[in-house]
């Protein structure tokens, strides 16, 4: 699902081209190995469909005015992700919740297209840290989606980060989903104050879950009617959310069980110690299960 408004303008266009979408600029690829959505507040993917399938993405119908972040899509969590702030400079370590790159400005500063696909690079076009730098890179074809944010430390002491890639997957009923992959794998439960379990088998997602996995490995989502899978580099961190009921302003109850989010991160099951002229590249791919 995605808001009529931006189908449209994803139909009318022919290669790329960019428009103003919901106050924001937004950059459209419509390509005969199928669709590509990118909003340059917040470089975030906001719509992918490879030809001969539907969306693997989901994006709220009424998204939230300028300075909001929009929900779905991939928003980027950076150089911090949720509670742990390791890298919040702010005065009283208050910045923004999930890190200040979803909320940012960002450029296009590279195309590369080809026969089977497109690669692109995008980065902030204001500092948003006095230590650390990012950049991300797309790259899409007919049969799968890589998204890549690369830190850097330019300074001279160690930093401290965590973040992720906040991936909002389209799903025909959130409770008809199915998570293969996890079984054996160490959990904290955010909805029981972090109590640590294992899980045992598949994942059934019934109700309420946000979840930290500690696992590296590659997650198959099972919707009853299409399977996709999803992997990641450097990331030891699979975050599973659904708010079920308790859900946020900008999501309508009657879209909010057609997605879950399964991301990729790094928490404080696994924080990123950079140090002077280091990177870290965290990264996740999706493909047909």
């Amino acid at each position: 699902m995605i808001p009529d408004s931006l189908n449209q303008l994803i139909k009318s266009t022919q290669g790329q081209q960019t428009v103003q979408w919901e106050g924001r600029d937004v950059v459209l690829f419509n390509m005969p190995w199928g669709e590509l959505v990118i909003s340059l507040q917040g470089a975030q993917v906001l719509h992918f469909c490879p030809v001969g399938d539907t969306h693997w993405l989901w994006l709220t119908p009424t998204p939230q005015a300028l300075p909001g972040a929009i929900r779905g899509g991939i928003p980027l969590c950076w150089p911090w992700f949720a509670d742990e702030r390791y890298a919040d400079q702010s005065p009283n370590h208050d910045g923004p919740f999930h890190g200040l790159a979803r909320h940012a400005d960002w450029r296009l500063d590279a195309v590369d297209e080809h026969a089977e696909g497109i690669e692109l690079h995008l980065s902030p076009v204001q500092p948003l840290h006095t230590l650390l730098t990012a950049r991300l890179v797309v790259q899409a074809n007919a049969q799968r989606l890589n998204v890549e944010l690369i830190s850097e430390n330019i300074g001279e002491t160690p930093v401290k980060t965590s973040g992720a890639l906040h991936t909002y997957l389209a799903v025909a009923d959130t409770h008809q989903c199915r998570l293969e992959g996890l079984s054996g794998a160490r959990y904290l439960d955010k909805l029981r104050d972090f109590a640590e379990s294992e899980q045992q088998g598949t994942l059934a997602v019934q109700g309420a879950v946000d979840r930290i996995y500690h696992t590296n490995e590659a997650v198959l989502l099972n919707d009853g009617e299409r399977s996709l899978r999803i992997g990641k580099q450097s990331s030891d961190s699979t975050v599973v959310w659904h708010p079920n009921s308790d859900l946020p302003s900008d999501t309508p109850a009657d879209v909010a069980r057609h997605f879950i989010c399964v991301e990729a991160a790094n928490t404080r099951l696994d924080p990123v110690w950079l140090v002077p002229g280091a990177q870290h590249l965290l990264g996740t791919t999706l493909s047909r299960g």
